[in-house]
C-alpha cells in the first residue's frame, strides 16, 4: 500500500487537494457524479488506444487498461503487464501504475493495489482524480498561480466580461450553466447565441454547454444537466475535472492572450508617455506666454503724475507678488517634476529620452523665469522712489504758491508807487516825508529779497524732480523775478530823484521816520512768523519732528520781546497823535515814511497769537503720527529678525538633509514629508508679516534701522524652502521608481549614495563631469574619452555639464533593468498574427482592447513584403518606432 511516508521529500503539490476525503464520498449524488465525469474523462483518453470502460470499479481490477491510460496521457511507456488471470498478476500490474503515478511526484495516500483489484469504488475514484490533478490541473498556470488556484483564476479571467456570470468556485457557481457558456462563447462565439440565454433556465444552459462540447470541441459529455441542477451543491471533483478539459481545448487561445497583454501592456505605457509629453507641453507653453505679457509690465517706468496713480501702481505689484506670481512659481516646480518624472519613466521603460519642442526646454524655462526676476528686480524699489519723489514735489509745489502768493500780494501796486511824480510838487516837508518813506521802503525790499531766491531756488528743484507741470511753475517764476527786476531798477530810479530834492528838505518828523523803521522790521518779522507757523512740513521720523518741536518752542519765548517792540513802536504811534494833536499839526493823520499803521500791526500780532496753538497742535498730530510709525517699525522687524534666521535654518538643514539622508527610502520621504508639512505650517507667520508690511507701505514708511530684513528677502527665502523641499522629495521620489523597477535593494542605493557623496566635493547633490569620471574609475571603469562622451550623453542628455544622483543611479543599475524590448513586442505581434509577417486590422480588433487596436491600425504602415495581401499592416517596423528605433 502506498502511504503519504514514502514520499515525504516529494513536490505537495494542490496542498490538501491530494488527501482523499473519504467522508465526502458518503454522498450518493456526489459519488454519481464522479463515477460519470470521471469514466468520461478515462474514455477520452482511452478512445486515442482503441478501448474504454464501462464500469470504473470493475475494468480497472486487473491493472492492464489503469496501465494503457497512464501511457495515453503521459507518453510514456510502462513496464510490461502481467498477462495472467490471477490475483496476484492484477496486483502486480496495478502496483506497476501506482509506482508510475509515484514517480510522478504524486502523494497517494491510503490507495493500495489490493483495493483496486477488490474493486473498492471510493479508492478507484480516489486513485482516478489523483491522476486527474496531476496530468490535467497540475500544470495549469495563469500568472503567478497554478493547479486549482491557476484554473479558478483562468475561467475567472475568461468570464469577466458576462455581467451575469461570477465564478468564485467549483461547485454552485457552475449550477445556472451560465458559466460553461461563458467559456465557449468567449473563445468560439459562432458555436453559442449567448446572448438568448437566461439566468433561470440552468437546464438549458448546461444541456447547450455539454452539447455544443461534444459536437465541437471534441469533449466528451462527463455530466448530465439533471445531475448538477438536482444537486444543491454540485461535486466539486467533477466539476473541475469538467472545466479542465474546457481550459486544455483552448490553451491555444491562451497563448494569444497572452501575447495580446504584453501589447497592450507596451501600448499603455506608449499612451501614458505621450499624455505626460502633452501635459508638459502646453503647460510649458501657458507659463512662457504668462512670462512673455508679464515682463513688459514691470518694465514699463512712466512715471505717473500724482500719488493715488502711484499707490495704485504700488498696489498692483502687491497684488501680482502675493496673489499672480505665487501660482507660477508653484507651476515652474510643477513643471520640472513632471519632466523628471517623465524621464524617469522613459528611462525605466527603455524608451529614449523626452525633447521639449524648440524654446520649450526646462532650461528655456529657467532663462525666461531669469528675465522675468531680473525686470521685477528694482520694479518696486522705483515705485517707491516715485512715491518719494512725488510727495516731495506735492509739498515744493505748495510752498511755491504760498510764497508766490505772498510775494505777489506785497509787490501789487508798488511798481505805481515807484513811478509816481509826487515830490515834484511837495512841500519841503513832504519831501523829506517822501525820502524817509522810500528809504522804509528800500529797507522792506531787501528784507523780501530772501523770499524771492526761496521762490526761484524751490522752481529750480522741481524742475530736477520733473515736476508734469513745471512750465507753468517756470513761467510764474520769470513773472516774479523780472518784476522784482523791474522793482529794484524803479527804486534805484526814484532813490536818485530823491535825493537830488534831498537838500532842498530840512524839516524831518522824526517820530514819523522812527515809527516806520522800527515798524517796518517788526512787520517783516510778523509776516515771516505768520509764513513760519503757516509752513508745511514733512518729517519722517520721531528726531526730526522733535527738532521741530524744539525750534517752536524757541520761537515762542521771543514772544514776550516781541510784544515789548510792538508796545514801543505803538508808543511812538500814540507820542505822533500827542504832538499833532497838542501843535495841532495838519498831517491828514497819516505817517509820510511808511504805510504800516498801528492797526495792520495789531491784527498780525492777533494773527501770530492766533496761529501759535495751531502750529501745537499740528506738531502734536505728527509726533504722535510718527510714534505710530516707529510701533509698526519694530513691529515688523521683530517678526522679520525671527523669521528670516528661521528660513535661513531650513534651508540648511534641507541641504544636509538631501545629502546625508538616513535609513530607507521610504523612511526619508515620511520623513521629507513631515518636514514639508512643519514648513507649510509656518506659512501663517509669513502671511502675518506681510500684512505689517503692508501696514509699513501704506504708512509710507521708507526705512527700518531694526532690521536688515525686508520683505523682499523672506519672499525669495520663502520660495526658494518651498522649491528646495518639493524638489528633495520629487527626487527620493524618483530613486524609488528607478529601485522598484529595476529591483535594486536598499544596501544597493546605500551604496551608490555613499559613492556619490563622496564625490560630490562641494555637497552640492550634483558632480560635475571630471568628479564624475573620478568615480567611475573608482569602480572599476576603464574609460576612454569616446566611451565617456558615450556614458555622459546617457546620465546628461541635457548637456549641462552635471550628473544628478537619479542620473547616476539610472546609469549604474542600467544593465540590470527587466524591461520589454522591441524584438519581444515583435514576437507578439507574430503570436496574433498567426506567424505572418504582416497583420491585418481584423485580428487587431479581435485580441485587442479597442483603444489600443486602433491605436496600432492607425500608426502601422501598410506592408510591402512580397507575401503580403490586401489591407496587410507592417508590425516589425511598428515594435522598433515603438522603442525610438526608427520612425513611425
Amino acid at each position: 500500500m502506498h502511504n503519504m511516508d514514502d514520499y515525504d521529500g516529494e513536490i505537495d503539490y494542490m496542498h490538501q487537494e491530494d488527501d482523499w476525503d473519504r467522508d465526502l464520498l458518503l454522498d450518493p449524488a456526489w459519488e454519481k457524479q464522479q463515477r460519470k465525469t470521471f469514466t468520461a474523462w478515462c474514455n477520452s483518453h482511452l478512445r486515442k488506444a482503441g478501448t474504454q470502460i464501462e464500469n470504473i470499479e470493475e475494468d480497472f481490477r486487473d491493472g492492464l487498461k489503469l496501465m494503457l491510460l497512464l501511457e495515453v496521457i503521459s507518453g510514456e511507456r510502462l513496464a510490461k503487464p502481467e498477462r495472467g488471470k490471477m490475483r496476484v498478476h492484477k496486483i502486480s500490474n496495478v502496483n506497476k501504475a501506482l509506482d508510475f503515478i509515484t514517480g510522478k511526484g504524486v502523494k497517494l495516500v491510503s490507495i493500495g493495489a489490493e483495493e483496486i483489484v477488490d474493486g473498492n469504488a471510493k479508492m478507484t475514484l480516489g486513485m482516478i482524480w489523483t491522476i486527474i490533478l496531476r496530468f490535467a490541473i497540475q500544470d495549469i498556470s495563469v500568472e503567478e498561480t497554478s493547479a486549482k488556484e491557476g484554473l479558478l483564476l483562468w475561467c475567472q479571467r475568461k468570464t469577466a466580461p458576462y455581467k451575469n456570470v461570477n465564478i468564485q468556485n467549483f461547485h454552485i457557481s457552475w449550477k445556472d450553466g451560465l458559466g460553461f457558456c461563458a467559456l465557449i462563447h468567449r473563445h468560439r462565439p459562432e458555436l453559442i447565441d449567448y446572448g438568448k440565454l437566461r439566468k433561470d433556465d440552468p437546464m438549458t444552459n448546461l444541456n447547450t454547454a455539454f452539447d455544443v462540447a461534444e459536437k465541437y470541441l471534441d469533449i466528451p459529455k462527463m455530466l448530465d444537466a439533471e445531475d448538477i441542477v438536482g444537486t444543491a451543491r454540485p461535486d466539486e471533483k467533477a466539476i473541475m475535472t469538467y472545466v479542465s478539459s474546457f481550459y486544455h481545448a483552448f490553451s491555444g487561445a491562451q497563448k494569444a492572450e497572452t501575447a495580446a497583454n504584453r501589447i497592450c501592456k507596451v501600448l499603455a505605457v506608449n499612451q501614458e508617455n505621450e499624455q505626460l509629453m502633452e501635459d508638459y507641453e502646453k503647460l510649458a507653453t501657458d507659463l512662457l506666454e504668462w512670462i512673455r505679457r508679464t515682463i513688459p509690465w514691470l518694465e514699463n517706468r512712466l512715471p505717473e503724475n500724482t500719488m493715488q496713480a502711484m499707490q495704485q501702481k504700488l498696489e498692483d505689484f502687491r497684488d501680482y507678488r502675493r496673489l499672480h506670481k505665487p501660482p507660477k512659481v508653484q507651476e515652474k516646480c510643477q513643471l520640472e517634476i513632471n519632466f523628471n518624472t517623465l524621464q524617469t519613466k522613459l528611462r525605466l521603460s527603455n524608451r529614449p529620452a523626452f525633447m521639449p519642442s524648440e524654446g520649450k526646454m526646462v532650461s528655456d524655462i529657467n532663462n525666461a523665469w531669469g528675465n522675468l526676476e531680473g525686470a521685477e528686480k528694482g520694479y518696486e524699489e522705483w515705485l517707491l522712489n516715485e512715491i518719494r519723489r512725488l510727495e516731495r514735489l506735492d509739498h515744493l509745489v505748495e510752498k511755491f504758491r504760498q510764497k508766490a502768493a505772498i510775494h505777489e500780494a506785497w509787490t501789487a501796486g508798488k511798481e505805481d508807487m515807484l513811478q509816481k511824480h509826487d515830490f515834484e510838487t511837495a512841500s519841503l516837508s513832504e519831501i523829506k516825508a517822501l525820502l524817509k518813506k522810500h528809504e522804509a521802503f528800500e529797507s522792506d525790499l531787501a528784507a523780501h529779497q530772501d523770499r524771492v531766491e526761496q521762490i526761484a531756488a524751490i522752481a529750480q528743484e522741481l524742475n530736477e524732480l520733473d515736476y508734469y507741470d513745471s512750465p507753468s511753475v517756470n513761467a510764474r517764476c520769470q513773472r516774479i523775478c523780472d518784476q522784482w527786476d523791474a522793482l529794484g531798477a524803479l527804486t534805484q530810479k526814484r532813490s536818485e530823484a530823491l535825493q537830488r530834492t534831498e537838500k532842498l528838505l530840512e524839516t524831518i518828523d522824526q517820530l514819523y521816520l522812527e515809527f516806520a523803521k522800527r515798524a517796518a522790521p517788526f512787520n517783516n518779522w510778523m509776516e515771516g512768523a505768520m509764513e513760519d507757523l503757516q509752513d508745511t512740513f514733512i518729517v519722517h521720523t520721531i528726531e526730526e519732528i522733535q527738532g521741530l518741536s524744539t525750534a517752536h518752542e524757541q520761537f515762542k519765548a521771543t514772544l514776550p520781546d516781541a510784544d515789548k517792540e510792538r508796545q514801543a513802536i505803538l508808543g511812538i504811534h500814540n507820542e505822533i497823535a500827542k504832538i499833532v494833536q497838542t501843535y495841532h499839526v495838519n498831517m491828514a493823520g497819516t505817517n509820510p515814511y511808511t504805510t504800516i499803521n498801528p492797526q495792520e500791526i495789531n491784527a498780525k500780532w492777533d494773527k501770530v497769537r492766533q496761529l501759535v496753538p495751531q502750529r501745537d497742535q499740528a506738531l502734536i498730530e505728527e509726533h504722535a503720527r510718527q510714534q505710530n510709525n516707529e510701533r509698526l517699525r519694530r513691529q515688523f522687524a521683530n517678526q522679520a529678525n525671527v523669521i528670516g534666521p528661521w528660513i535661513q535654518n531650513k534651508m540648511e538643514e534641507i541641504g544636509r538633509i538631501s545629502i546625508e539622508m538616513h535609513g530607507t527610502l521610504e523612511d526619508q520621504l515620511t520623513h521629507l514629508r513631515q518636514y514639508e508639512k512643519s514648513i507649510v505650517n509656518y506659512k501663517p507667520k509669513i502671511n502675518q508679516l506681510e500684512g505689517d508690511h503692508q501696514l509699513i507701505q501704506e504708512a509710507l514708511i521708507f526705512d527700518n534701522k531694526h532690521t536688515n530684513y525686508t520683505m523682499e528677502h523672506i519672499r525669495v527665502g520663502w520660495e526658494q524652502l518651498l522649491t528646495t523641499i518639493a524638489r528633495t522629495i520629487n527626487e527620493i521620489e524618483n530613486q524609488v521608481l528607478t529601485r522598484d523597477a529595476k529591483g535594486i535593494s536598499q544596501e544597493q542605493l546605500n551604496e551608490y549614495r555613499a559613492s556619490f557623496n563622496h564625490f560630490d566635493r562641494k555637497r552640492s547633490g550634483i558632480m560635475d563631469a571630471e568628479d564624475f569620471k573620478t568615480c567611475l574609475i573608482s569602480v572599476g571603469y576603464n574609460l576612454g574619452e569616446n566611451e565617456f562622451s558615450r556614458i555622459m550623453s546617457i546620465v546628461d542628455p541635457n548637456r549641462m555639464g552635471i550628473v544628478t544622483f537619479q542620473a547616476f543611479i539610472d546609469f549604474m543599475s542600467r544593465e540590470t533593468a527587466d524591461t520589454d524590448t522591441a524584438d519581444q513586442v515583435m514576437a507578439s505581434f507574430k503570436v496574433l498574427a498567426g506567424d505572418k509577417n504582416y497583420i491585418l486590422a481584423d485580428e487587431l480588433r479581435r485580441e485587442l482592447p479597442p483603444d489600443q487596436a486602433e491605436y496600432c491600425i492607425a500608426r502601422m504602415a501598410p506592408y510591402t513584403g512580397p507575401d503580403g495581401v490586401p489591407g496587410a499592416l507592417d508590425y516589425m517596423s511598428f515594435s522598433t518606432a515603438l522603442y525610438g528605433e526608427s520612425d513611425l
